[in-house]
């Protein structure tokens, strides 16, 4: 993955197309390298948990390492199962962070690179991994640890390719079934007909059956819809929504206030906040122009 990064980003400057830019690249790099300190002690704990898990339930579905993967009675083929049903489960928490402020604080870093490259991949929250509670029924449904492990980081290595500028259009079956990067860049679009589309992670269908794709067309103008000057900082790009919601629900008043302010749609909260500010800032005005007519 740094190797195909490095290149992308050596090709892009030696052809001027400005995929990067310096402070955001370094941004990248350190949440990158800080997400995976913090995944290599979630993997361990996930590990002893998701293997609890298996030999707790007596539906467990046992690998036979005797025989050849490919042989029906080896149980290898349940990997097939299990990366669909991981599949539909990362829709749905993919979505929920969307919709929801509390899970889009975790999953914002994400979104807050304001241009699409291979480094963009890296930026990883690194308080995502609470959403591991979506994930586990896959475990309770009894399939192996290894297809579990196995089929996580398939489907990691699959996000990554989706992160370029460089591929347009695959394929029409191609742009159809799987999340491709014309597919992905639309859902790190800034526009309103691209905000909270094409959440498939590796399959599109997913949207396509819960009405929530938005093909590639007008030109994606990336980042989030108030953008971070802060680019470099990866503290700041990790934690500057969860200090902002913590601040809201702090000065929120009333039970169904505060809430809101921490499970409210991050768009609708965006618009009350906005609706806020332009009314504080009429009351400001015609307080000034009541002092001079006053004067």
């Amino acid at each position: 993955m740094v190797f195909f990064s490095a290149l992308e980003m050596l090709i892009s400057y030696l052809q001027d197309r400005k995929f990067y830019e310096k402070k955001e690249t370094i941004g990248s790099i350190l949440v990158g390298v800080g997400n995976l300190i913090v995944s290599a002690g979630v993997k361990v704990v996930l590990l002893y948990l998701v293997v609890g898990i298996y030999n707790l339930v007596p539906w467990r579905m046992e690998l036979n390492y005797k025989m050849a993967p490919w042989q029906w009675t080896s149980y290898w083929w349940t990997f097939i199962p299990c990366y669909i049903i991981y599949d539909l489960c990362s829709y749905w928490a993919h979505r929920i962070s969307h919709e929801q402020r509390f899970w889009w604080a975790t999953h914002v870093v994400h979104h807050s690179g304001e241009n699409y490259n291979l480094a963009v991949s890296f930026r990883l929250s690194w308080i995502q991994h609470i959403k591991v509670i979506f994930f586990l029924p896959i475990a309770f449904m009894g399939f192996h640890p290894i297809i579990f492990f196995v089929t996580n980081q398939v489907a990691v290595l699959f996000q990554f390719w989706v992160h370029t500028e460089y591929i347009r259009k695959c394929p029409r079956w191609m742009e159809y079934i799987f999340a491709t990067p014309s597919n992905h860049r639309v859902h790190h679009g800034s526009q309103e007909q691209y905000i909270d589309k094409n959440y498939g992670a590796t399959f599109i269908f997913w949207d396509r059956i819960w009405k929530t794709y938005e093909p590639e067309g007008e030109k994606v103008i990336y980042g989030i819809t108030t953008n971070i000057d802060n680019k470099a900082n990866p503290f700041f790009i990790n934690f500057h929504e969860v200090k902002d919601m913590i601040r809201d629900v702090r000065q929120a008043k009333g039970f169904r206030r505060k809430l809101f302010f921490l499970f409210g749609s991050p768009v609708k909260i965006m618009q009350e906040k906005e609706k806020a500010k332009a009314e504080a800032l009429e009351r400001q005005q015609t307080g000034e122009m009541a002092v001079e007519s006053v004067a």
